[in-house]
C-alpha cells in the first residue's frame, strides 16, 4: 500500500485496529505488534465480542477485513443485546425504505452475517474514497433466509444500497480448519461508474495449486499468477467463462402469498358468515372443496379486482363485489423475480391462474427478498452417455456374469 502511495505521490499513514474474542488469538495479535515496536498500534487491539461489545462504536475505517466464524451460534450475544425480538442495536435495527425498524437479525444458530453488517456500519461516507470491505463467508450467506428474514434483509440492504461489488468463489480446502466452499465478498460505498448497479460473480473454484503437504484441512492455495488473474478481473470487470456480471435486481424477488377461498356445503351462499360460524362449519366436517365459497365481506362502491381478492358476484339478484374467506390449508407462496417481464401480475396470470382460477394475491403480505446462486450461473452439466455406450456396458456385464456362472456352476450351464 505504501508503494502504491509513493507511485501516486500521496502521503499515507496506516493505523491498525482490531477486535478478537478468542484469548489466544487476541494475545498473539497484541504481542506481534509489541515485538515489532508498535506499542501504539497494540493498544488498538481490543478484546471482546464484536457483536455484543463493540469496541469501536463511533469509529469509521477506510479498509476492513474479516473472516467471521461460520455456522456458529451467537445466542449468548443475542441475549446480551436484549434477547430475540428485543434487539435495538443501531447496527442491526435501522430505518430502511419505509420501515422504521428494519431488522437485520439472522437466526441465532449462525451469526456470520452480523460481522458484515457491523463493518458496513463503520464505512466512511464523507470522504472521496469512502470505504472498502473484504470478508470471507461460507455458502449460507448467499441464500439462507426467506424474504423478510434477517439474512435476506441483510442482502437486500447491501444490494439496494449498491455496496456489493463482487463475490469470489474459492476452491474447497483453502483454509486450515474447514473443507467447505467459501466465498470472498468485496464491498465499497464508492463504486466506479462501470460497476454502479451491477454485481460481479467470479468462479475461482478450479484455480489452485496443491500443497506438497497438507496443513490441517488446507491442501491447496492460489499461485501468484492465479491471484493476478483474479485481481485483473476485479480491476477490469468483464464477462468471461469464470466471470459473470449482473444487474443488482437480478438477485431479487417478490415473495407473494396466494390465497384461495374457503368452501363449505349446505349453507346459504348469499350470507356473510362470522369467523366463529366458519370454525363451527369446519369442526362439523362441512368444509368441502365443491361447496360454496364463504364470503368474508361485501364491498360497496368498490371495483372488482380478482387479482387481489375482490370478486364480482350476484347476491339476492344484485351484482356486488365480495371478498372471500381464505382457506389457510390452501394458502401457498410463489417467488417472482424483480426483473419478471410484466411484473407480478403477468407472472400470476401465466403461472397460477391457469391452474387455480379462483386464486388471488394477498398484497399486504408481499415481501422482497434477495439470494445469490453460483450454481445457477456456473453449473456445467455432465453430458449424458450415448445409447450405444450404455448398451455396450450392459453387454459387457452380461458376458462377465456368464463367465462367473460357468466358473461357479460348471461348463454345462447354458
Amino acid at each position: 500500500m505504501k508503494d502504491l502511495a509513493e507511485i501516486h505521490q500521496k502521503e499515507l499513514s496506516i493505523h491498525l485496529f482490531g477486535q478478537e474474542i478468542t484469548p489466544e488469538t487476541y494475545a498473539i495479535a497484541k504481542a506481534d505488534l509489541l515485538l515489532k515496536g508498535k506499542g501504539d498500534e497494540a493498544e488498538n487491539m481490543k478484546f471482546g465480542s464484536t457483536l455484543s461489545a463493540d469496541a469501536f462504536p463511533s469509529r469509521e475505517f477506510d479498509f476492513m477485513l474479516s473472516n467471521p466464524p461460520y455456522g456458529k451460534s451467537w445466542k449468548i450475544d443475542q441475549d446480551r443485546l436484549g434477547g430475540k425480538g428485543e434487539i435495538k442495536d443501531h447496527r442491526f435495527v435501522i430505518q430502511f425504505k419505509d420501515n422504521p425498524e428494519y431488522k437485520m437479525i439472522p437466526r441465532s444458530s449462525d451469526g456470520q452475517m452480523l460481522f458484515l453488517v457491523n463493518m458496513l456500519s463503520k464505512m466512511k461516507h464523507g470522504t472521496a474514497l469512502g470505504s472498502r470491505i473484504a470478508e470471507v463467508h461460507n455458502g449460507s450467506s448467499l441464500f439462507t433466509g426467506d424474504a423478510g428474514q434477517g439474512e435476506s434483509n441483510i442482502r437486500r440492504w447491501i444490494i439496494e444500497n449498491d455496496w456489493l461489488e463482487a463475490i469470489i468463489a474459492l476452491p474447497e480446502n483453502m483454509f486450515y480448519n474447514t473443507g467447505i466452499a467459501t466465498y470472498i465478498w468485496l464491498l465499497s460505498n464508492r463504486k466506479t461508474d462501470a460497476r454502479k448497479g451491477k454485481i460481479q460473480l467470479i468462479d475461482a473454484t478450479s484455480w489452485y495449486v496443491p500443497l506438497r503437504k497438507n496443513l490441517g484441512k488446507k491442501n491447496c492455495e492460489f499461485s501468484d499468477e492465479q491471484i493476478a488473474m483474479i485481481c485483473d478481473l476485479i480491476i477490469n470487470p468483464r464477462e468471461t467463462e469464470q466471470s459473470k456480471i449482473f444487474p443488482n435486481a437480478a438477485f431479487g424477488y417478490y415473495k407473494i402469498t396466494v390465497e384461495r377461498p374457503l368452501r363449505v356445503k349446505d349453507i346459504d351462499p348469499e350470507k356473510v358468515y362470522s369467523s366463529k360460524e366458519i370454525k363451527e362449519f369446519i369442526a362439523k366436517g362441512m368444509a368441502d372443496e365443491n361447496g360454496f365459497p364463504v364470503i368474508r365481506k361485501i364491498h360497496k362502491n368498490t371495483p372488482p379486482d380478482p387479482l387481489h381478492g375482490l370478486f364480482e358476484t350476484v347476491i339476492g339478484g344484485k351484482k356486488c363485489v365480495v371478498e372471500y374467506e381464505p382457506d389457510a390449508n390452501l394458502r401457498d407462496t410463489e417467488q417472482v423475480p424483480l426483473l419478471e417481464e410484466g411484473g407480478i401480475e403477468a407472472f400470476f396470470k401465466r403461472e397460477v391462474l391457469p391452474y387455480v382460477p379462483d386464486a388471488w394475491i394477498d398484497a399486504g403480505k408481499t415481501q422482497i427478498g434477495y439470494e445469490i446462486s453460483f450454481t445457477r450461473y456456473f453449473y456445467k452439466p455432465t453430458p449424458m452417455r450415448s445409447l450405444d455406450e450404455i448398451v455396450a456396458d450392459i453387454r459387457a456385464l452380461e458376458r462377465e456374469t456368464d463367465g462367473l456362472l460357468s466358473e461357479n456352476i460348471g461348463e454345462g450351464v447354458q
